[in-house]
């Protein structure tokens, strides 16, 4: 596994634990299919909450959510609604959450943004 892999892994248990704590009930992380990847997808009260994590050790390439693309908006928004597909989920009020994570000597800081990608 790349080094960029593992710190991604890492801030995806990171914010798995943040948002258990906050209350939400994790559902499913690393959803694959043909069209992308999905990071984490939560329950919130009586939201379905997809969230992509972006982590960094610095902001030297700028803030962690501006990696995201169009293209990778496009392919997350793909992947959603293969998943709402799959799920029989059309019914479910969602939102689309970004989570930007620094790590830098052993601190972590979060950065949670509900309703990031519409």
């Amino acid at each position: 596994m790349y080094v960029s892999h593992e710190l991604g892994k890492i801030g995806e248990n990171v914010v798995a634990d943040y948002i258990t704590k906050l209350g939400y009930k994790v559902l499913e992380r690393n959803f694959e299919c043909k069209q992308g990847e999905i990071d984490i997808i939560a329950k919130n009260n009586d939201e379905l909450v997809f969230i992509e994590v972006k982590t960094r050790t610095d902001m030297s390439y700028g803030e962690a959510s501006e990696a995201i693309t169009e293209i990778k908006k496009r392919h997350l928004l793909n992947s959603i609604k293969y998943y709402i597909y799959k799920r029989n989920l059309e019914n479910e009020f969602i939102r689309i959450d970004v989570a930007e994570v620094y790590i830098k000597d052993g601190h972590v800081k979060i950065n949670y943004i509900k309703k990031a990608i519409y």
